[in-house]
Parts: C-alpha cells; structure tokens; sequence
C-alpha cells in the first residue's frame, strides 16, 4: 500500500478527532460576525475556497478565500485563517509576515516545528492528520472538518459517508476514462476543484473542475463516450440529462461532498495503478514549496 492509500483510508478517524476537538480552538478560529479571509497555496486553497463559502453561506460574516501569493493587501480583515500542511510554504509564511502587528491571523498546520509557528499570533497543530505523501489527503479534509465542526455544519453522517466512499467498489469502467470533469456548487466548488488536483498529482490525467452552471458555458464540448463528468452536491436541473446525451459517464455526488472527495482521492490512486504511476512520487512536486531568495 503506498502511503497516500494509507493515509486517505484514515480520513474517518481523523475527521471524528478533528470534530470533538473542535470547541478546544473556539478562541483561535474565526467568531461570528468577523470579516474574515482564509488562504492556502494548492490543495490548502481549495479547502480555503470551501470553507469561506460555507461560513459566508452560513451567515456568520463575510468571507473571503484566496491563494496566499494573491492576497489583495488593500482590503480590511478582521483574522486571516492561513492553510498549511507543511508550515513552510514561502507564499504563506510571506504574507502572515507581511500581516504580523496589522491583522490577526491563525494557522492551521501539521507541523508545530515548523516557521508558521512564529509567524502566526494563533496556531492550530492536526499533527495527527500529517501526511508522508507529498500528495496531500488527510490533512486538507480534517482541518475542514475543524472548520465545518467550528460552525456546526459537521455531523456523525459524514463520517459514516466517508466510510462507505472507502468501501464501496468505484464505477465499473471509470478508471478507463481518457478525461476527467469534476463540477461544484457554493461551498463544493473548491472540493471540485481539489478533486482535479488530485487527478493531476497522483495519475496525470486530463481533468478540469468547474462551477456546475458554468458547464454548459462551453466546457461541455468536450464530452464524449471517453469522459466522465463527476458532481460534487446537488446537480442543477437537466445537467445529468444533458451530460448523458453527449455520450459521457455521469457520476452523482450520492454521499456528503466531502466523502465524494474521498472517492475522487481513490480514483486517482486507481488510475495511477492502472498506468504503472506511483502517487506517492508525482511527477515535478515536492511535499512543500520553499523558494530561495
């Protein structure tokens, strides 16, 4: 088993610590009616990009997301909430620099000997949720889970979920695909887009992810009996119909969208087997993103 299969299959108990710990970090996370951004380089972005959605759509206040390298530094915030697995992303460690005296900002890593640790006024440590991979799954799902349980959107129910994503066998046929499309609504757009990623790392494959009313706009050319067009959530009227007229594999996002990503992180292992690839070496990565001077 390589480590990315060992550590995805561990999501379930990592999510149930990550929720009963929650209340612990109350003072460290965001409060209600703050003005809060949330930031994150790669995979930590994307989570960033759902768990604004969800506390915006919450109505606990406004929320933003952005890729730590593109932060605008004209806007007002009341706390930064910065995503980092390995706690030494220069992109992150920059900009809590550059905030330090100005804003306040929590981290959220995995690593407590690591920079972020100073750099940060808060820090939230998931060392039970680090990874050896360089290709990350545990890690961005629990400090989710942190998030959703700190504004009472998690439930035992996806836990449950998530254990069914990691035993129920994967759509005859869909490793074969020659492209994949992952689609998402509000808060299940940034896992769309998470799921991508990990088709690209672990098994290079063609994938793209996109809002789910945005499909039609064009992306939907590309379907054919090759591809498979994957939806995280609740699918807009008519798009599975549609999808499955171009000849394409619908699949329906049945479980909670987090255990949906579970089940994208497995079909990114399956096809890297099923074309000779190891997941836990992608191609040009490396676990963190240190840039020299």
């Amino acid at each position: 088993m390589t480590h990315v299969e060992d550590e995805l299959t561990d999501q379930p108990a990592c999510w149930t610590r990550a929720a009963a710990e929650a209340p612990r970090y109350a003072g460290e996370l965001p409060r209600a009616g703050e003005r809060v951004a949330v930031v994150g380089c790669g995979t930590s972005f994307f989570m960033a990009q759902a768990a604004a959605a969800l506390r915006e759509g919450a109505g606990l206040g406004e929320t933003d997301a952005f890729a730590a390298s593109e932060f605008p530094h004209g806007r007002s915030y009341d706390r930064i909430v910065a995503l980092t697995r390995s706690g030494t992303t220069t992109e992150v460690l920059h900009l809590l620099g550059r905030l330090r005296g100005h804003t306040r900002t929590t981290a959220i890593t995995a690593d407590p000997d690591t920079p972020v640790v100073k750099s940060a006024d808060h820090v939230v440590v998931l060392a039970y949720a680090d990874e050896r991979s360089v290709v990350q799954t545990r890690f961005a799902t629990t400090a989710l889970t942190l998030l959703r349980a700190h504004l009472g959107l998690h439930t035992d129910a996806v836990v449950t979920d998530a254990r069914t994503a990691l035993t129920e066998p994967l759509p005859q046929g869909l490793v074969n695909c020659e492209q994949f499309t992952f689609l998402g609504r509000g808060w299940t757009v940034g896992l769309a887009n998470e799921a991508a990623l990990k088709m690209r790392e672990a098994s290079l494959s063609w994938t793209e992810a996109y809002p789910a009313m945005e499909y039609r706009h064009g992306p939907i050319s590309i379907a054919t009996a090759s591809t498979a067009t994957w939806m995280f959530g609740e699918a807009p009227d008519g798009l599975a119909r549609q999808v499955a007229g171009t000849g394409a594999r619908w699949v329906p996002g049945d479980l909670d969208p987090l255990a949906e990503l579970v089940r994208a992180q497995r079909l990114a292992v399956a096809v890297a087997a099923a074309r000779g690839l190891d997941p836990d070496r992608p191609r040009h990565l490396t676990r963190s993103v240190v840039l020299t001077p």
